[in-house]
């Protein structure tokens, strides 16, 4: 319990340090924006109120406490979805449980878009010397990399802990700048709480705190975003099935404070139907400033999905899908498959 409370005071000061620099930022100011772009069907399916889940390969993108393996030996998952303006936004990770170190996983994000129209302000020969845009293709691409590497420990029956290091590589054209974050997590499992809530969690993660991306003179800050979360069960039945809600706060860096809430009803183990919402998140906006109206922030709303869950000779397989409403822009269909080994 030390251990937990020591993570949580240590956590909300650095909540009170991001909320403070909030303040003074605004909307489109990030860079790698693409980090805020939810990863894995279910936890978007859940309205990505995914702090709080264990055992799940694809916490390494969220709160990396949450991919601590203790029944399973191995996971591996992959994500797809076309993201609006036909960007592209796939990921992978593997996690590997070592005996009685932890478990540590690796992963990547990618997110781009290839052969956009270049549309070039050449510079006249006389000035050539002072021409910004030094390429000459017709086209150009637009192309995001995270690489990260976690590791998770359980410490406890009921303490989980979890770090990621990644790299952050950003290409526009000819020029690639990167930078270098950190997530940090933690999970507490309360347990049952008599015959009304069963496997209730809190938890509380920090993700991409760390360097900014420059251009030219000007440095943008990536995307510090802290959370914290809870999940429990008032569902658990072999027979009736399983009910999880979850809950979480998120502060970004760069918005108002927002509320995910999601749910998700198993039956038979086998069939899982979710949904969920991000509470003060479509039409948020920032303040606005002298010289400019106020922006809308997000253009997200309701997600829905669900999966399968198959077992096979020691493995099991996870397919997963989910669709995010769009304010305007069309809705956006994400898949993910995912196996487990024991």
């Amino acid at each position: 319990m030390k251990a937990l409370r020591f993570v949580l005071i240590v956590l909300s000061m650095l909540a009170l340090v991001l909320d403070g620099t909030a303040q003074v930022r605004k909307a489109g100011l990030n860079g790698a924006a693409f980090l805020k772009v939810g990863v894995g069907a279910r936890n978007v399916g859940l309205g990505s109120a995914s702090t709080s889940l264990t055992e799940d390969v694809s916490q390494m993108f969220w709160n990396p406490a949450g991919i601590a393996l203790r029944e399973d030996q191995m996971q591996a998952t992959f994500s797809y979805n076309k993201w609006i303006a036909d960007l592209n936004h796939n990921a992978f990770g593997v996690s590997y449980k070592l005996a009685d170190v932890g478990t540590i996983g690796i992963g990547a994000v990618m997110f781009g878009v290839k052969g956009i129209p270049a549309y070039r302000d050449i510079a006249p020969a006389a000035f050539s010397s002072l021409q910004v845009d030094q390429a000459t293709s017709s086209t150009y691409d637009y192309q995001d990399i995270a690489l990260q590497a976690t590791f998770a420990r359980n410490f406890s029956d009921q303490l989980s802990l979890g770090i990621t290091a990644k790299y952050i590589s950003e290409s526009l054209d000819d020029m690639t700048k990167g930078a270098f974050a950190v997530d940090m997590g933690s999970i507490y499992n309360i347990g049952t709480l008599g015959n009304i809530l069963y496997d209730w969690k809190i938890s509380a993660r920090l993700s991409n705190l760390g360097s900014g991306i420059k251009y030219y003179d000007v440095e943008s800050p990536i995307p510090i975003t802290f959370s914290v979360g809870t999940s429990f069960k008032p569902l658990k039945d072999k027979k009736a099935g399983e009910l999880l809600i979850a809950i979480d706060a998120v502060k970004p860096q760069d918005s108002p404070q927002l509320f995910y809430v999601g749910g998700e009803y198993t039956w038979g183990n086998l069939i899982s139907v979710r949904g969920g919402y991000k509470v003060n998140y479509t039409g948020a906006q920032d303040d606005g400033t002298s010289t400019r109206a106020t922006i809308k922030q997000s253009v997200e709303g309701l997600s829905v999905g669900g999966g399968v869950r198959v077992e096979m000779s020691g493995y099991v397989l996870h397919f997963d899908y989910a669709m995010t409403q769009m304010d305007i822009l069309d809705a956006v269909h994400r898949v993910t498959l995912s196996v487990s080994m024991k």
